[in-house]
This record gives C-alpha cells, structure tokens and sequence, in this order.
C-alpha cells in the first residue's frame, strides 16, 4: 500500500522520537498529534521507565499534551502518529480523545488494539470510531523495536 507524503513524512518525526526514547532506556516508540492542517501539537516518546510509571505511553504523552496546547480534551480532526500500533490503553485514549485518524508504523501481534490482537479503534461498540492507516515505514519502525529488544532485553522481556 502506497502511503501519503504527509503521513510518511510525520512517521519519520515519531521514529526520530523514537530513537530518543532508546536511548534513554525505554522502548523505542514514538508519537506526534497533528491537528487538520497538519500541524504538529505535540511530540512524545515512551517514558515508562524514566518516568517509573505505566501509563507514561508516547501516544498518552501525546494526547496530553495535545490537549493541553489545544485547551481542550476533544481532538476532533486530528491524527495520532505513532511507531507502533497502539496496545488497548493507548487505543482506548484515541478513542476517548475522539482523535479522527490513527496513523501507525509497525504492527503489534500480540499487544496491538488497532488490528492486530483487537481492533478496539473500530469497535461499533463505542461512541467514536477512528480512520485507520497501518504499515506506515513499518520496516523501519519494526528494526527500531527488534534491534533495542535484541540488545537491551536479553530473552526479549517486555
């Protein structure tokens, strides 16, 4: 699938989000809020381990701080960019901020609420539902995870 310039270009700021995160010691994810003319609201990488505190997610960084530049929780047409497909309590956040597009890089089998494991931005269930765009620059956000596991998490413990 052939993928926007905006969305590829927007990718290629989450992975340099990314790479900031590994190297601090957390999982290398990475995630930008755009607003409707594509404007980045906010930039985030994965805090867990510095922060010591599980929801410190790039996506929820990023939807926090998105809604802080905005002033408000609802993000109605904006795009969420993250490297990897969200897990449920990042999907769930999409969901809840009412985000309009969910652009992502690598595919997540066994934690993925998106698609993969779950499509919990989707379920017909909710009172919102989010545009879907999967596999963006999936190569090189997939080498970013496989290589910090490789190196940093002997066995591949997550």
């Amino acid at each position: 699938m052939r993928h926007s310039a905006a969305d590829v270009a927007a990718m290629n700021e989450a992975i340099d989000e990314a790479r900031r995160a590994g190297d601090g010691g957390d999982i290398p994810i990475g995630a930008l809020v755009l607003d409707a003319e594509g404007t980045v609201l906010s930039r985030e990488q994965n805090r867990r381990e510095r922060a010591g505190d599980p929801t410190a997610h790039a996506e929820v960084l990023a939807l926090r701080a998105a809604a802080a530049v905005r002033g408000d929780w609802r993000l109605e047409g904006c795009t969420l960019v993250v490297t990897l497909e969200p897990c449920p309590m990042c999907a769930g956040a999409a969901v809840m901020a009412r985000v309009s597009r969910l652009v992502f890089g690598a595919w997540n089998d066994e934690y993925g609420a998106a698609g993969s494991a779950w499509d919990l931005v989707r379920d017909r269930r909710l009172n919102h539902r989010v545009e879907v765009i999967g596999g963006v620059l999936e190569t090189d956000c997939g080498t970013l995870i496989h290589k910090f596991m490789a190196e940093r998490r002997p066995g591949g413990q997550r």
